[in-house]
C-alpha cells in the first residue's frame, strides 16, 4: 500500500514537474514572439498614472499590442514588474515582442514633443502655444504663472513668473504636469542666467526682478541681436538723466489680446506700464527675453544715445540728440508712412 501511494505521489509530482516546464516552454516563446511581425507601424498609447497593471494591459489589448493579457500578466509577473509600469504616452509597434513591450514600459521610454518658446514671447503666448501641442491646460498653465506659493517655491519675488520662462527648445511629455514643465523652464532660467550675471546686473544697481525686467524691454524692442546692446545703451543713458524710457512695447502689455500696431493714443493710456507715463522701469517684465538680452543689459555700448528711431526693416538709426532723432524720425516718414517706432 505505501509503494502505491508512493507511486502516485511520484506520478503527481512528475505531471506538475512537466506541467511546470510545459508552462515555462510556453511563457518563454510567448515572450519572444511579436505581437505581429509583418506590422511595424507605430500605435500611439496612453497610461494614465496611477493605472494598475490590470487596466494598463488591457490599454495595450485594446490597441492591439497585446493578444492574450493572462500569459502578458504571468510573463510580467515573472520579471517582477506589475507594478513597475510607468504612466504616459508611448509609441509603440505590433512588431514587438511581449517581453520588449514590457520592457519599455518599465523604461518609461514615453513619447517627448518639442516644443520651441521663442525670444520675448508673452506668458499668454507660450500658454497658448503650449495648449496647441495639448501639453497644458491653458488656463491651468496661466493660474500657476500667478501663484503665490508657487512663485515663492522657485524663489521668484515677483507677481507672476513673467520673464523667467527661459525661451529655448524643449521635449516636454504630455504626461507631465504644468507645474513640472513651467519648473523645466525655470529651471533653465537660473541655468543660463548664473548668479555671475546676477552679480553683474547688481552692480549696475538692479536687483534681479529689474533686471530680468530691463532685459524684456531690451529683447520686445530689438529687431536683431547685433543691436541690443545699442538699445541697452539708450535705456541706461536714459535712467541716468532721469528720462522716461518711452518704450513702445510696454504701453501696451498689460492690453488684454492687444495684437496690432502700437499708436499714439496708447502713448497716453494709464497704466503702471506705460513708460510714456512713468518713470525707471515697469513694475515687471513685458515677456520672456533670451540671453542676449540680459548680456546686452550688463554689457551695452559704450555710446552716448538716447534715441532710436525703426527703419521698418528691422534695425534702428540711433542719435544722442532731440534735434538729431527728429531728423531721423522725418528721413523714415519720409521712407515710408506706415508709422514709426520710438
Amino acid at each position: 500500500m505505501k509503494k502505491k501511494f508512493l507511486i502516485i505521489i511520484s506520478c503527481v509530482m512528475l505531471s506538475v514537474v512537466v506541467c511546470a516546464a510545459i508552462s515555462a516552454a510556453v511563457l518563454v516563446s510567448y515572450a519572444r514572439l511579436p505581437m505581429d511581425s509583418s506590422d511595424a507601424g507605430a500605435v500611439v498609447v496612453d497610461i494614465p498614472p496611477g493605472s494598475s497593471f490590470v487596466r494598463s494591459s488591457k490599454i495595450l489589448a485594446d490597441a492591439g499590442l497585446v493578444k492574450t493579457r493572462p500569459l502578458f500578466f504571468a510573463l510580467a509577473k515573472a520579471k517582477g514588474v506589475t507594478k513597475k509600469i510607468r504612466a504616459g504616452e508611448y509609441e509603440l509597434s505590433r512588431a514587438l515582442s511581449p517581453s520588449e513591450l514590457i520592457d519599455k514600459l518599465v523604461r518609461g521610454e514615453v513619447m517627448k514633443h518639442k516644443a520651441v518658446i521663442k525670444e520675448d514671447w508673452t506668458l499668454q503666448q507660450i500658454a497658448a502655444y503650449l495648449k496647441e501641442l495639448k501639453l497644458v491646460d491653458e488656463n491651468t498653465f496661466l493660474k500657476l504663472a500667478y501663484d503665490k506659493k508657487f512663485l515663492a517655491s522657485e524663489d521668484i519675488l515677483a507677481d507672476s513668473a513673467e520673464g523667467y520662462l527661459f525661451p529655448d527648445t524643449y521635449f516636454f511629455e504630455r504626461s507631465m504636469t504644468s507645474r513640472k514643465i513651467m519648473k523645466t523652464m525655470i529651471d533653465r532660467f537660473r541655468k543660463k542666467i548664473p548668479p555671475d550675471m546676477l552679480k553683474k546686473a547688481q552692480e549696475r544697481g538692479f536687483n534681479t526682478h529689474q533686471f530680468v525686467t530691463f532685459a524684456s524691454i531690451v529683447g520686445q524692442e530689438a529687431g536683431n541681436t547685433a543691436e541690443k546692446p545699442f538699445i541697452a545703451a539708450v535705456f541706461h543713458n536714459r535712467l541716468k538723466k532721469k528720462m522716461p524710457l518711452q518704450s513702445d512695447p510696454t504701453t501696451v502689455y498689460d492690453l488684454e489680446g492687444f495684437d496690432g500696431k502700437v499708436l499714439r493714443r496708447h502713448y497716453k493710456r494709464e497704466s503702471p506700464y506705460n513708460t510714456y507715463l512713468i518713470r525707471g522701469l515697469p513694475p515687471g517684465p513685458i515677456g520672456n527675453p533670451g540671453a542676449d538680452s540680459f548680456d546686452a543689459v550688463i554689457k551695452p555700448a559704450d555710446v552716448d544715445h538716447l534715441y532710436f528711431v525703426a527703419r521698418g526693416d528691422g534695425t534702428h538709426i540711433f542719435t544722442s540728440t532731440l534735434s538729431e532723432h527728429n531728423k531721423a524720425v522725418a528721413s523714415v516718414r519720409n521712407m515710408s508712412r506706415d508709422g514709426l517706432k520710438d
